[in-house]
Order: structure tokens, then C-alpha cells, then sequence
């Protein structure tokens, strides 16, 4: 892939992608393997797992580089609390899901630390989705019919998703689910962190539409999530006085914007709605910036791409543009500072942390406090005990919806930086109750 990248843009800006691999390496999972000698013709390096890796993938886990740390059978008085961790490690995904396992482990330690829960440990099982549906539907069938897990955190992917949660809705267990996403979904067996539409893009759409920002261009990756949240911007500016005059979308891994690029020029939109997701972004920024679509001509407004993403896109390709969350590592509350303090004294002082990154960190401390409050790992007892929990994540208080299994949380709309972080512009007055219904389609 990197010289993919290099081919197509020249050399990467060194706070990219490979960071999280360094990530990886940091946290003792892979390592760097040569083959072939220095100047030998052909040699090359890749990355592999470590035995660290190997035994976390196998359900070993040990914490990396701590001399005294102990398994947790060792640590805890009955048997630990075996929970999954399904994201992808690997393909155009990789991107954005990598850090959000090194947050889920961080939350499993600061609980374990504290004595685990009911006097056993949290043992985390991790499986990677390769960024392929079928596998991630293989890989939960693993996690919780053969290792038993009590909970699977992960998925990015609505499409990811809709592949697990079968599974998981078969086996009678959880599913913890850290991303934003379309909504018109509402199983009792998943609990969903990230922001509903009415949490994340239709206060967007209204913030750009008091902007002026009145014709819109809609691009986004050809799966459920872009084109359903597409669908419901259209009817919300069609009720609105507002409209679209463009709609095009790329399979996952697209690196080809030029006709989509062509489009834009020509229909000549005030802002451009982006729901591209993965490594596709870092093709589609280069590619407006070399065609000169820059944030004084027509700012484009994301949905999926935060703090790691503009790192791997390159700051001088995205400072201007908006996106729209509802956490940024700009937050100045102490909770906050305490929570990007830890990831960066953990994975390394150059690291960053974002929005999802927030869910998969606080969802697994939603899981705890649901034990906790349920005295019991009964998948039943969790979710009865979970509805109405409220927790103080970094990016402030959150509530689970009784009801619907979502979380009230702040919506934020930020500006972009030229160091990658942003400027909050918007924020709502309080938590924002979730609808995952918003209009009838």
C-alpha cells in the first residue's frame, strides 16, 4: 500500500498511516522482519505478529513490556470475564479501526488495575476483520461460540455489522458497537456508542444550511452507511428549502476521484457532504487539492474521518474543512486531559485520539459499570442493568437510551486545524436524546 501511496502522491507525510502500525509495535502485537540482506536485490520488510500478538489473538493476552504483569487467571479469585475485540487489523480499514483496540485494551487494564470485576479479570480475545464482511461474521461465530465470550466489542462498518450481528443475536450475547451509523436498527442485543443521524449530521446540515450553504454535493463509500445517512440529508434539505445537485459513491479501497472530481467542478455545490470512509479519504483530499477545491471554494463537511484520519491524509490537504462529531481531543475538560495523557503515555506521545476512539475506550467501562451494578456476567442481567447507566466519558456525561439502547451524548461540529486538531465551532446545549428514526424513507 505504501508505495501505492507514493507512486500515486509522492512521499508520505510522516504522521500517517504507518503511525499506527508504530502503534501496533508500541503496544508489543507485530514487529518489524526483514528478509534479504542490506542492498540485496528484492529485500523487503513487512510486519508480522509477535509471540505477544500471537498469544492475544490466541486469548492469552500478557501486557507488553511491564516485567511484573500476570495473566489473569493469575490475578483474579475465579476465572476471568473473557470478552472479544473484533475490528480490523488489517485492509483499507485498518486505518480507523487499528487505534480503536489499543483504547478497548487501555479501558481493560485501567479496569483490571482497580481489581476487575467481582473479583475476576477482564481478559480481552482479539480478532481481526481483515476489512471483509464474511470474515467478521466467521471471526464473532469464533469469538462467542468457541472461546465464550460474555461480550464483542467492534465493527466500523455498518455493513460489518450487519454481518455480526446474526450471529450475535443467535448465540443470545452483545454486541457493543462504537462507530456513528445510518440508524433504523434497534436490537436488544447490541449497544450502540457512537452518534445516531439526529446526533451528528443533521445538526451539520443545519449548522451549514445558517452558513448559506444551500446546494450540496453528496460523496460517499457504496455501502449501507452513506447511502442511507444520504438519503436522510436529501429529505432534510428537500423540508429544509435546500438541495442536492450531485450524489456519487466508491467502493471501499477506491483510490479514483477524477470523474467524481469533474462533477464537482461542474455543478458547482457551496459545501460537499462526505461520507467516504477508510483509506479512500487520503485519494479523495489529494485529489481536491490538486484540482484546486480547497475549503475557501467549497468546504467539505465529513462524517468519518477524525483526529488518526487527518494524520494519515496529511493536515496541509484537509486544514478548512469541517467535520462533524460528537468528541474531539480538543475538549478542554479534565477528564479529558486524564484520558488523552493515558493514550499518549501508553502508545506513544505522538498519538491521538478521536471520537471513536472515545466510544470503543468508554463503552467497555459502560460494560463494567453494567457487571458491576448487575452483580452478575449474565448476558440479561448486563443489558437490564446497562439501560439508563450513566458514565463520565472524557468527552463528558453519557447516557445509555433505556429504550433504544443508544447513548445521549453532546453533538460538536469542528474546523480543522493545520495541526490536525480542531477548532470547536458548534456545540449542541446539553446531550442530545438519540433517534434512530428520524424520517420515514
Amino acid at each position: 500500500m505504501r508505495r501505492k501511496l507514493e507512486a500515486s502522491y509522492g512521499a508520505l507525510n510522516p504522521n500517517s498511516f504507518w503511525h499506527h502500525l508504530k502503534m501496533l509495535e508500541k503496544g508489543g502485537l507485530i514487529s518489524r522482519e526483514h528478509t534479504g540482506g542490506g542492498g540485496t536485490a528484492g529485500a523487503y520488510s513487512f510486519y508480522a505478529l509477535t509471540e505477544t500478538g500471537r498469544q492475544a489473538f490466541d486469548a492469552t493476552p500478557r501486557r507488553p513490556r511491564e516485567k511484573d504483569y500476570r495473566p489473569p487467571q493469575a490475578m483474579a479469585g475465579g476465572e476471568p470475564i473473557k470478552i472479544g475485540m473484533l475490528h480490523s487489523l488489517t485492509g483499507t480499514m485498518s486505518m480507523s479501526e487499528q487505534p480503536l483496540v489499543l483504547a478497548a485494551r487501555m479501558a481493560v487494564d485501567e479496569i483490571n488495575d482497580k481489581g476487575g470485576l467481582l473479583g475476576r479479570q477482564l481478559m480481552p480475545i482479539i480478532e481481526d476483520g481483515n476489512s471483509d464482511w464474511p470474515t467478521f461474521a466467521r471471526k464473532a461465530r469464533k469469538l462467542v461460540e468457541d472461546d465464550g465470550v460474555g461480550s464483542v466489542f467492534g465493527c466500523w462498518t455498518s455493513a460489518s455489522r450487519k454481518e455480526v450481528l446474526p450471529v450475535i443475536e443467535t448465540n443470545k450475547n452483545l454486541l457493543w458497537y462504537p462507530v456513528q451509523y445510518e440508524g433504523y436498527e434497534n436490537s436488544r442485543n447490541c449497544f450502540y456508542t457512537g452518534a445516531t443521524v439526529n446526533q451528528q449530521i443533521l445538526p451539520a446540515v443545519d449548522w451549514c444550511l445558517e452558513e448559506g450553504w444551500n446546494r450540496a454535493f453528496l460523496v460517499g463509500s457504496n455501502y449501507i452507511f452513506p447511502r442511507t445517512a444520504n438519503k436522510i440529508i436529501k429529505v432534510h434539505l428537500r423540508r429544509k428549502g435546500a438541495k442536492w445537485v450531485g450524489e456519487k459513491y466508491v467502493d471501499l479501497g477506491n483510490w479514483y476521484f477524477k470523474k467524481i472530481l469533474k462533477a464537482i467542478k461542474r455543478t458547482r455545490p457551496d459545501v460537499i457532504f462526505n461520507t467516504v470512509n477508510g483509506d479512500s479519504n487520503i485519494a479523495l483530499f489529494r485529489q481536491l487539492h490538486e484540482e484546486e477545491i480547497g475549503p475557501d471554494e467549497i468546504p467539505v463537511f465529513s462524517f468519518s474521518i477524525a483526529e488518526v484520519e487527518l494524520r494519515c491524509i496529511g493536515t496541509r490537504f484537509t486544514s478548512g474543512h469541517y467535520c462533524g462529531w460528537n468528541y474531539f481531543q480538543s475538549i478542554d475538560t479534565p477528564e479529558n486531559r486524564r484520558f488523552v495523557r493515558a493514550f499518549k503515555r501508553r502508545y506513544g506521545s505522538e498519538q491521538v485520539t478521536d471520537d471513536p476512539i472515545e466510544a470503543a475506550y468508554l463503552q467497555v467501562h459502560l460494560f463494567a459499570e453494567a457487571v458491576k451494578k448487575a452483580g452478575s456476567t449474565a448476558i440479561d442481567a448486563i443489558r437490564t442493568a446497562a439501560r439508563g447507566l450513566e458514565y463520565m466519558a472524557p468527552g463528558g456525561l453519557v447516557r445509555i437510551d433505556p429504550q433504544n439502547q443508544h447513548i445521549w451524548s453532546e453533538a460538536r461540529i469542528g474546523k480543522i486545524r493545520p495541526d490536525g486538531q480542531f477548532d470547536i465551532v458548534w456545540n449542541s446545549d446539553g446531550l442530545v436524546r438519540p433517534n434512530p428514526y428520524p424520517y420515514k424513507l
